[in-house]
């Protein structure tokens, strides 16, 4: 899949935070068991909130992002690389997506906020420095392969290095780049931003500016974009 390089500096706008209260209290309501939530997304002709498409960065330098820049509509994914939920939506929902990105009518956004603690942060330190060698999507899929999340053991430094080596990127490039300050700055930027918004369960989503949280069924994403597409002219 593709992958594009860099990254800049990207701050929440002010008008975000308000609409951004809808995701907080739809995250808080899930609890703590990161279970994936009833929430319902909108029907076609409903009408949006525009301030969490802000979220959207549409920076044509990000490293974790496909698809068109000037896509239709954007759907920014909150995850985490022990979250089980996680695993099983991008098994099950995201090739779905990924039609959509290949038609050009949306761009994917992944942002890793590590709710899981250490081992997660480094997973997804070791996900930034794969794609620094534009090797993004095939560790992340590794990292949730079969639609499963790896246990603890495997997100050791030292299992991350062996996985990159594994999947014939260049160790000792990637072993640097997964201890950079770059690397580190990146995630956390990420991890903040989620955290901002409230999102202390995943997975979590935002499409076309409505936040959808926990990993529901693939046909609630495609009706879901089906209806914004048709909002946006699509």
């Amino acid at each position: 899949m593709p992958n594009r390089r860099g990254a800049s500096s990207w701050a929440i706008p002010v008008g975000v935070i308000a609409v951004a209260l809808i995701l907080i209290v739809t995250v808080i309501a899930q609890g703590s068991e990161n279970r994936p939530g009833p929430e319902v997304p909108p029907q076609a002709g409903e009408s949006q909130q525009p301030g969490l498409t802000g979220v959207e960065r549409r920076d044509p330098d990000d490293l974790l992002a496909v698809g068109p820049v000037d896509a239709p509509i954007g759907l920014v994914v909150f995850s985490d690389y022990q979250c089980p939920y996680c695993a099983a939506w991008n098994h099950d929902t995201l090739p779905e997506m990924m039609t959509h990105v290949d038609a050009g009518d949306l761009r994917i956004e992944w942002r890793d906020v590590n709710v899981f603690g250490e081992a997660s942060e480094r997973a997804a330190r070791a996900s930034y420095a794969a794609a620094l060698q534009d090797r993004y999507w095939d560790y992340h899929d590794a990292l949730f392969e079969g639609g499963e999340k790896l246990p603890e053991s495997q997100l050791t430094e030292g299992a991350l290095i062996d996985l990159a080596d594994r999947l014939g990127l260049d160790t000792d490039r990637f072993t640097t780049d997964l201890n950079s300050d770059q690397t580190r700055q990146e995630v956390e930027r990420n991890a903040s931003e989620g955290i901002n918004l409230g999102v202390t369960a995943t997975p979590a989503f935002i499409l076309a500016g409505q936040p959808i949280v926990g990993a529901q069924p693939t046909a609630v994403f495609v009706d879901a974009v089906d209806a914004a597409l048709e909002t946006a002219g699509g």
